[in-house]
């Protein structure tokens, strides 16, 4: 499941919708998980516009609360000579106000997954629900930090908390640093960021023991993964990018479906490239999958238990 924010990412195509736990849901229920999306929209057309566009098979709108004191998030997204997309979020929008329920509390308790961001913190009422909500997890449940820097809203604290938390942390390697620097801005001990992503996420496993997996991706050029017993690294898959915008949260769903059904790290890696990058070469955040996707992605996980 995914929980905090909901949004409409406004490019220069036109209104798409997004938001990075919108997207890691909308990829997960696609590729077969029952999931539940946790947010808030506004009473006005995007909100409405919101319910109607995530209407499909294997996602739970039961818990997307409806806000009439605030609007549905928007974010005006450029993009530079290299595709890379920049943002402009709004303030005060109805996923910063995500209210805690104690119905909320029973899908914590029950949930197999989690995934929630440092992003949808950045107001005190969706940080207290996310972390209340996190905490409520039943001990066994996967709790992935996906680190999602977006100045000005994060600070030490809120990204600390996250990465203590979690089962899994994902992260770029262009963020690496500012997560050094800022984790070194909590007190004596800290260390500035090691020379390689393998030798940082190290020390991440170190400094967070509840941490049992550092997955990091590489732009263009795949991902790492890494526990305390072993690193592999995946090249990722050359491709025509459309735009990046929803391609890491791809990733993340991919891993996590991988993840849940047992795969080697040389299976999650695989398979959350293939999603990153199947997103990166389509326009939009969630595009509707290809049967060749879906398909090289169950002929991955059939090979569970067999030879790699």
């Amino acid at each position: 499941m995914g929980i905090g924010e909901l949004l409409w990412d406004l490019l220069p195509s036109g209104p798409r919708l997004g938001g990075a736990p919108a997207n890691f849901a909308v990829f997960s229920a696609r590729l077969g998980n029952r999931t539940i999306l946790v947010s808030s929209v506004g009473d006005d057309d995007y909100g409405r516009a919101a319910r109607t566009s995530l209407l499909q098979p294997n996602l739970d709108l039961e818990h997307l609360q409806t806000d009439s004191a605030h609007p549905t998030g928007t974010v005006e997204v450029s993009f530079s000579a290299d595709k890379q997309p920049r943002y402009l979020i709004r303030r005060d929008v109805a996923w910063d106000f995500i209210y805690l329920t104690p119905a909320l509390l029973e899908v914590a308790r029950a949930a197999d997954a989690v995934c929630f961001q440092t992003l949808p913190q950045r107001h005190e009422v969706s940080r207290a629900t996310i972390q209340r909500f996190v905490e409520a997890t039943a001990p066994g449940c996967i709790r992935v930090c996906d680190v999602n820097l977006r100045p000005p809203d994060y600070t030490p604290q809120v990204l600390h908390w996250s990465m203590e938390h979690a089962t899994i942390i994902k992260l770029s390697d262009e963020e690496l640093p500012q997560v050094f620097s800022l984790l070194n801005e909590l007190g004596p001990g800290q260390h500035q960021a090691p020379a390689s992503p393998q030798a940082a996420a190290h020390a991440l496993l170190g400094k967070f023991p509840v941490c049992q997996l550092v997955a990091t991706t590489l732009g263009p050029h795949g991902c790492l993964l890494t526990t305390r017993e072993s690193t592999f690294g995946h090249p990722g898959f050359s491709i025509q990018v459309v735009d990046t915008v929803g391609a890491g949260d791809a990733f993340t769903a991919g891993l996590i479906h991988a993840y849940l059904r047992g795969a080697s790290l040389p299976q999650m890696a695989e398979i959350g490239n293939l999603c990153g990058s199947y997103v990166a070469s389509q326009p939009g955040a969630t595009p509707l999958l290809s049967p060749t996707l879906i398909e090289r992605v169950g002929a991955l996980l059939r090979t569970i238990g067999g030879s790699e």
